[in-house]
């Protein structure tokens, strides 16, 4: 039996980047329009990088309470763009432009994944990172044991996964996919191709582990 973890690169701001990520494999890429992250693109920064990507390697555009025309034009700019929402969005606000979405979660105790679930029912799954003040995880690992086992929705596994941890966080959990950004940069919105290839064949690796124990 295969087992086949995708991969998403976040946070992506240089063609080198966008080129190596996919020649490392990766299923998606994410381009933050959240003007306060130093990640941060614009719209059509965010569209001429998204032009460089094959078929069937998916552009993310990452949106922090945005005003609805920002993500408007996001979505007219770059085709087939799959919006992330990561702020305090509620399901209202995801559907306002009638997209396919991912919803993130910030995980500390206490909360109640499979109610949040339920809220936002219709996202393609749900992005799981760390709990910490401000937006975005923060390059932080939380506790995956609050993850239940029963998610009705797919899982995006986030949060401070690098290739060192990514294999351990994919037997333990088996996310639909995992997302990376700071745990493969050299500085902040510059990824090191050494790491972007070496996280993505610890995935690589980690499938191959579950099809042997699974066959």
């Amino acid at each position: 039996m295969s087992y086949r973890t995708r991969i998403k690169i976040c946070g992506l701001t240089r063609e080198a980047d966008v080129d190596a990520a996919v020649d490392a494999g990766a299923d998606a890429l994410g381009f933050v329009f959240y003007d306060q992250s130093p990640r941060h693109v614009s719209v059509e920064r965010a569209a001429s990088l998204a032009q460089r990507l094959p078929p069937f390697v998916v552009p993310v555009g990452l949106f922090v309470n945005a005003e609805a025309a920002l993500i408007t034009r996001a979505v007219e700019s770059t085709v087939n763009l799959l919006l992330q929402f990561h702020g305090d969005e509620t399901p209202a606000d995801c559907r306002r432009v009638a997209r396919p979405y991912l919803r993130a979660a910030r995980v500390k105790p206490g909360i109640d994944l499979l109610d949040f679930a339920r809220q936002f029912a219709d996202a393609r799954g749900l992005l799981l990172d760390a709990h910490v003040d401000g937006y975005g995880g923060g390059g932080e690992v939380f506790d995956w044991s609050l993850i239940p086992y029963d998610m009705p929705s797919p899982i995006v596994l986030s949060g401070g996964l690098h290739a060192s941890n990514v294999v351990d966080a994919i037997l333990r959990v088996r996310p639909w996919a995992v997302d990376v950004s700071s745990g493969v940069e050299s500085a902040k919105g510059i990824k090191d191709t050494a790491a972007v290839r070496q996280f993505c064949q610890a995935v690589r690796e980690a499938d191959a582990r579950i099809a042997s124990t699974e066959s």
